[in-house]
This record gives C-alpha cells, sequence and structure tokens, in this order.
C-alpha cells in the first residue's frame, strides 16, 4: 500500500498533497503548488451533530477564541491522521479552492505519508481521501519526497540522508540506489517545540500563553537568537498571570530560552546518532562527503542542523525553501 513511486503503475496522477500536521499543500501537474493552508477545521456542533463551517486559513485566528457551540480541530496529531471527518473536509476544502484546475471528476492523487504510519492509518487517510472526492490515491513515504525535493541523488549508490522537522513528526533516513536503507521516526516536531515554550513559562514564571501566541514566540526566537551571540535581546509575551487571574505581560531576554530549545532539538540529535550506528561502514563513510540534509519546520531547520552537527560530529546543512521539499518531491513525482 504505500510504496516509492513506479512510474509504471502511475496512472497520470492529476494531483498531489502534502498533508501535515500544520499546514496542507496541494500540488496540481503543470502548475506547481496552488494552495498552502493551515491544515485545520472549525465546526459547529448543534444537537449533538458536528456541522462543517470553515477550513484552513479563515479557522486560523479561531483557535482558542471559539464559543462552546463550536470547535476548532486539527486532522492529524503528531503527523498522522487522527480525525477523518475533518481530515475529509479539509482535503475537500482544497479541491474546492484549487477549482477546475485539477481537470478531472474525482482526481487522482498523491498524498505524502510518515514512513511509519501503520495500516490502519494508512487506511484511514485511504478513507477521508475518497469521501473528499478524490478518486485514486498513491501513498508515498514522506522522507523519500523530502529527499527528492531537497536535490538528494537518491538514485546512486551512495547515501543520502535527511532529517525532515514537520510540525508533528521528525523522520529521518537514509537512501542508496531509490531504496530506504534505514528509517526511524520521532513523533515529535515544531508543536512540541510550542508546547514546550508554554509549559517553561508556565512552570518557571507562571504565566499562562495560547498556542497561536507560543507559536509566534518561537517564531520570534528562532529569527532572534539563531547565528547571533548577543544575551540583550528582549522578548515580551502578552497571556494571562496565574498568580494574580489577570491578564499581563512578560518580559524575559532571549536566551533565557536557550534550554528548552537544547532539550528539545537534543531528543533528534539523539535519534539520528542512533540511525547512524546502524549503517554499514560505506554508507556511513558517504555522509563524511555528501553531508546530511535537514528540511521542514521552517524556522526548526537551523537549530536541527546545529543539533545533528554537535551530536554527530558530521556536516549537516539546510536545505534551499526548508519546508517545502515534500511539496517539491511529489511536484517531481507529478510531472515526470
Amino acid at each position: 500500500m504505500i510504496n516509492f513511486p513506479t512510474l509504471a503503475r502511475w496512472q497520470k496522477p492529476d494531483l498531489a498533497i502534502d498533508l501535515g500536521t500544520a499546514n496542507t499543500r496541494l500540488v496540481v501537474r503543470g502548475e506547481g503548488c496552488i494552495f498552502d493552508e493551515p491544515s485545520l477545521c472549525c465546526f459547529h456542533e448543534l444537537h449533538g451533530r458536528s456541522g462543517f463551517m470553515a477550513a484552513g486559513k479563515e479557522v486560523l485566528a479561531m483557535v482558542d477564541r471559539v464559543p462552546k457551540a463550536f470547535s476548532v480541530r486539527r486532522p492529524l496529531a503528531r503527523g498522522v491522521l487522527q480525525d477523518i471527518e475533518a481530515t475529509g473536509a479539509l482535503l475537500a476544502h482544497g479541491l474546492a479552492s484549487i477549482g477546475g484546475k485539477a481537470r478531472r471528476f474525482r482526481p487522482r492523487a498523491l498524498i505524502g505519508l510518515p514512513a511509519d504510519a501503520t495500516k490502519a492509518e494508512a487506511s484511514a487517510l485511504l478513507a477521508a481521501a475518497s469521501d473528499a472526492g478524490l478518486g485514486q490515491v498513491e501513498l508515498i513515504r514522506e522522507p523519500f519526497a523530502a529527499a527528492v525535493g531537497a536535490g538528494l541523488p537518491v538514485s546512486e549508490a551512495r547515501a543520502s540522508m535527511i532529517v525532515e522537522c514537520g510540525a508533528g513528526t521528525t523522520e529521518i533516513a537514509v537512501f542508496s540506489m531509490d531504496g530506504q536503507c534505514k528509517t526511524r521516526s520521532v513523533r515529535m516536531g515544531g508543536q512540541s517545540l510550542d508546547e514546550a515554550l508554554l509549559e517553561y513559562l508556565q512552570t518557571k514564571h507562571h504565566f499562562l500563553i495560547g498556542r497561536l501566541t507560543a507559536e509566534r514566540l518561537k517564531r520570534e526566537l528562532s529569527s532572534r537568537t539563531h547565528g547571533s551571540s548577543s544575551i540583550e535581546d528582549i522578548m515580551t509575551v502578552k497571556g494571562r498571570d496565574l498568580r494574580t487571574g489577570t491578564p499581563g505581560t512578560l518580559t524575559l531576554q532571549a536566551s533565557a530560552f536557550n534550554p528548552v530549545f537544547d532539550k528539545h532539538f537534543a531528543r533528534f540529535a539523539e535519534a539520528t546518532r542512533a540511525v547512524l550506528s546502524e549503517l554499514s561502514p560505506d554508507l556511513a563513510a558517504d555522509l563524511l562527503d555528501e553531508r546530511i540534509i535537514a528540511t521542514g519546520g521552517g524556522v526548526c531547520a537551523s537549530f536541527l542542523a546545529d543539533a545533528i552537527a554537535r551530536e554527530c560530529g558530521v556536516p549537516v546543512i539546510v536545505a534551499d525553501n526548508a519546508t517545502g521539499c515534500v511539496a517539491r518531491g511529489l511536484q517531481s513525482f507529478l510531472e515526470n
């Protein structure tokens, strides 16, 4: 059910879907990525039934701000499907947004899937895709798509290694001759860092912030701290002071968050070391020249690369447009 792409088995798919925990991207053959919106859905609960209201970017501002009669739901958690209804609604919203650009009733599609997804998870995704109006679906391992999108020579007889950090899961994989040599998944990603920042402020400073504020804080910290040794950067966040129960503002130095970042990315570096320790000597030696590529997660990719380089002692570089590597890989399969 989940295989590397084999062109002979494809029947000219019309589009590809990078269904991520944080964002969903739709790529149409010949036109590129024409849909890129948050993986969010809003439902209205009435008389014990849920009715779809909105999906994608329209829902982003609703997170943690809706009354009890409404619910904002994420189709995926930790990189895999958790809500079939929301997944179907999100995919249907994406298909409606691209209009006639797919040029087929029930278009054929490629959809990315984590390398460690179970058969039950894959079956649930196929069911949601069918409910959304898709026809024949081919599931592609996301690390392989990311490696192709990053320009790695996966078809050659030498090691190509990628660490793909998404919002919900991080996958480490080594390829050679279009085959997967070793892989490991960690069901943590960019959203786990949001949660770690939220927990740090709550336990250390008795200050509570929302999930969107945590994500904005992560992005601002990333832009201020990476590549800079300055400890004078000041961060200001708004939320609720748990000691008084009232709205408030907390001001801290950016360096105060360094332990949170270090602990978070150390887990991925340890998983990468474990994969390296299982490689044959020749594959391991290839990586001294070929380097390891870090992709995904946008603001997290540089920290991920630094942590792996320190832990494993091998060079790591961040792919160009690291966030879009899976979508670019899927587009390559569509076009070729």
